[in-house]
C-alpha cells in the first residue's frame, strides 16, 4: 500500500509556559543564587592561594583567603621532591593514567551494555536483576571492601593494575543511570532499526549511545573523579604500580615542612578533577540541548 503523501501534515503547536515573576523577585533569587555561588567557589579560591603562599603566610592563624606575597618556591619543593623519590614521576602518572583511564572507560562500557538489555529487552528476571543492582547502592564500600579483597585475591590479580581497575567496572550508579535513560529512547525507534535489518550491536553504537550521550558523559566525570582519588593503597603492594595520588599524599603527611609542597598538592589533587569536568560539561550541556526525543 502505497502512501498518501497529497494531504497535508498537521503540525502541532506547543504554547510556550512562561513564568511570572516580578522585578523583585527575580532581584532576591538572583542574589541568594549569588550568595550560594560565592561560599561554593570561596575553597576552591583559598585552595589555589594557598598554593602560591610561602609559608609565614601558610602557618598565619587566622588564616587568609587571598595570598599577599606570591611565590613559586612551593611549586619547585614539590618537583624537587617527587624528582628525588626512589620510583620517577613519569611512572607514578603512567600509573595514574592507566588506572584512571581503563577504570572510566571500562566502567562506562560495561555499564552500558549492561543497561541496553534491562533497558530495552524483556527476559525472565529482569526485574529481579534491576533490583539487585538499586540494593547494592545501599552499602557503602567499607562493607563490600573485605569480600573484594577475597574475590581480588582468589582471581588472583592482587598487586596488579587489574586489582584497581576491574571492581571500576562493577559500580552500580552507573548501570542504574544509563538504564534510567535509556528507558526515555523510543521503542519505535529501535524496532525500525530491527525492521531494516540491523542487528543489536548496530543498534547499541549506532543508535542507543549516541542518544545516551549526556549519560555516560556525566558517568565519565563521575567515574573519573573516583579513581582519580584512587590511591590503590589496597591492592597495589610494589611501589612501581602506585598511582600519583598515592605519591602527592606522603608529601601530605610528611609533617609542618611539607606544608608548602602539601599545598600544592592539593591544588593538583583539585585542579585535574574540576579541568576534566568543565571539558565535559560543555558537551552535556551541547548534547541535552540538541537532543530529546518523544513518541
Amino acid at each position: 500500500m502505497k502512501r498518501d503523501y497529497s494531504k497535508p501534515k498537521k503540525r502541532l503547536f506547543h504554547r510556550q509556559k512562561t513564568l511570572n515573576r516580578s522585578m523583585a523577585g527575580n532581584l532576591t533569587l538572583f542574589l541568594f543564587m549569588a550568595v550560594c555561588g560565592v561560599f561554593m567557589v570561596l575553597p576552591l579560591i583559598m585552595v589555589v592561594n594557598n598554593a602560591l603562599k610561602p609559608l609565614d603566610e601558610l602557618f598565619r592563624y587566622p588564616p587568609k583567603i587571598f595570598v599577599r606575597n606570591p611565590e613559586f618556591d612551593n611549586f619547585s619543593d614539590l618537583f624537587v621532591l617527587m624528582s628525588n623519590s626512589w620510583v620517577p614521576l613519569s611512572r607514578y602518572i603512567l600509573n595514574t593514567v592507566i588506572i584512571t583511564g581503563g577504570g572510566t572507560i571500562g566502567h562506562v562500557l560495561f555499564a552500558s551494555l549492561a543497561a541496553y538489555p534491562l533497558a530495552k529487552h524483556n527476559f525472565p528476571g529482569k526485574n529481579i536483576l534491576f533490583k539487585i543492582v538499586v540494593l547494592s547502592l545501599m552499602f557503602s564500600w567499607q562493607v563490600t571492601q573485605i569480600p573484594n579483597y577475597m574475590i581480588i585475591s582468589w582471581l588472583g590479580i592482587n598487586n596488579t593494575y587489574l586489582a584497581v581497575i576491574l571492581p571500576a567496572f562493577a559500580y552500580g550508579l552507573g548501570l542504574y543511570l544509563i538504564k534510567q535513560f535509556m528507558e526515555q529512547i523510543p521503542d519505535s525507534l529501535v524496532e525500525s532499526a530491527r525492521l531494516d535489518g540491523a542487528n543489536e550491536y548496530r543498534i547499541f553504537w549506532a543508535i542507543i549511545m549516541p542518544n545516551v550521550k549526556p549519560a555516560w558523559l556525566t558517568l565519565a566525570v563521575l567515574q573519573f573523579q573516583s579513581m582519580w582519588g584512587n590511591t590503590g593503597s589496597t591492592y597495589l603492594r610494589s611501589e612501581q604500580l602506585k598511582p600519583l595520588q598515592y605519591a602527592l599524599q606522603q608529601i601530605v603527611n610528611s609533617g609542618p615542612a611539607r606544608q608548602g609542597a602539601a599545598a600544592v598538592v592539593t591544588f593538583i589533587i583539585a585542579a585535574i578533577p574540576i579541568t576534566f569536568f568543565i571539558i565535559c560539561q560543555s558537551s552535556i550541556i551541547e548534547t541535552m540541548t540538541t537532543s530529546g526525543m518523544k513518541e
